[in-house]
């Protein structure tokens, strides 16, 4: 019988032995995908992700081991395998070979996102940042300090400063693309159409995923074309190469959707961890109990208390659209406590079948926008 030391030796031996296996799989994932690429052909392929998950179900059966196990092992293989490929692509399509990019707030998370997105695609990336440089990147701390002769410029910049430098931008009249990453539009609204009567090439998008996202498979780019269809189309063409869903939305309609997407999610988590927080209730002990409800909402709330407060003010009062949101989630809150208190059993069941009946509605379609993070909605 081995001892002890033994036995931990053979597992260690077997680790490096999976992660030299997943080294070897990633290598054909990589070379699948320029084979794809060179026929013309997408980079995902859900009939062919089902087949590797059954085989996984499959084999974990045969062999003994949990087949939940083997399946969340191989769609972790299976988003890695596609963050590699899209990766590849983007680097292949490279539409920014020999231009060059300005991110104004580059060195703020989503600006570093971009910087590094962009410089994938061939640009060469620069940053224009009062908070200071970023590594790797040529830097400016102001506008005055750039000739603005760039084939793009970013403004990744918080929304009540967007408003601001594009006012700046439509005096200075350059002649690149330029778009906001902005969570809100209608704030903006002064600054777009500025640089649009000046003449420049300006667009506005709002990417829907956050600064960690590797992998845009099942994410949103939504796109608000202000009256320069061509600085739209320029801005699409940076994510072709990725598995994004691009999203064409008019302003209002962009906020008004925020108001719900962001803002209402955004004010229920926040209800709930100070609701939680008030309760004088032991929050890790209840964590512990390990409902799998609150654990879901506890995660989702935790994410949303780690984010930015001042943007997230931002995203709720700077929204014209937001009032209508926040009264409906008093209002729903208010009727599910009057059903309680009341003791009205019928009144609560017919809450719970309405909102099953609007899921179940909703569940059918393609969810528009999903994400995390800075911006996501």
């Amino acid at each position: 019988m081995q001892n002890l030391e033994d036995l931990r030796t053979e597992l260690s031996q077997l680790d490096v032995e999976l992660l030299e296996m997943v080294a070897r799989r990633q290598q054909l994932v990589a070379e699948i995908g320029r084979v794809k690429s060179k026929a013309g052909q997408g980079t995902r392929d859900y009939a062919r992700e089902r087949v590797v998950l059954e085989l996984a179900r499959c084999t974990a059966r045969r062999v003994g081991v949990d087949e939940e196990i083997a399946e969340e092992l191989f769609q972790l293989l299976i988003r890695a395998s596609l963050a590699a490929q899209e990766q590849d692509k983007v680097a292949t399509f490279g539409v920014g070979s020999g231009k060059r990019v300005l991110v104004i707030g580059g060195a703020g998370r989503m600006g570093q996102w971009f910087l590094r997105y962009l410089t994938s695609q061939g640009y060469e990336a620069e940053v224009l940042d009062p908070g200071g440089a970023v590594a790797g990147y040529a830097s400016y701390g102001s506008l005055e300090q750039t000739r603005l002769e760039h084939d793009l410029i970013v403004l990744a910049t918080p929304i009540g400063v967007t408003s601001k430098v594009m006012q700046e931008l439509a005096w200075r009249r350059p002649g690149g693309v330029i778009f906001d990453i902005s969570s809100l539009k209608g704030p903006l609204k002064q600054g777009l159409d500025a640089l649009r009567e000046s003449g420049c090439r300006v667009t506005s998008i709002h990417p829907m995923f956050g600064p960690d996202t590797e992998l845009l498979s099942g994410r949103n780019v939504v796109f608000v074309d202000v009256g320069v269809p061509d600085a739209t189309e320029a801005a699409r063409q940076l994510f072709l190469p990725t598995m994004a869903d691009l999203v064409d939305m008019s302003l209002e309609a962009h906020d008004r959707a925020m108001a719900y997407v962001l803002g209402l999610s955004h004010a229920v988590n926040i209800a709930f961890f100070n609701a939680l927080a008030e309760s004088g209730e032991d929050v890790p002990a209840l964590a512990r109990l390990s409902s799998s409800t609150f654990d879901a909402q506890l995660e989702v709330a935790s994410h949303v208390a780690r984010e930015n407060p001042y943007l997230y003010f931002e995203v709720q009062s700077l929204n014209a659209h937001s009032p209508r949101a926040l009264v409906a989630l008093l209002g729903a809150v208010t009727r599910v406590a009057g059903r309680v208190l009341d003791g009205d059993e019928k009144g609560f069941i017919e809450l719970m079948a309405q909102g099953k009946a609007f899921l179940d509605g909703r569940s059918g379609g393609r969810r528009l926008m999903r994400g995390e993070g800075e911006h996501d909605i």
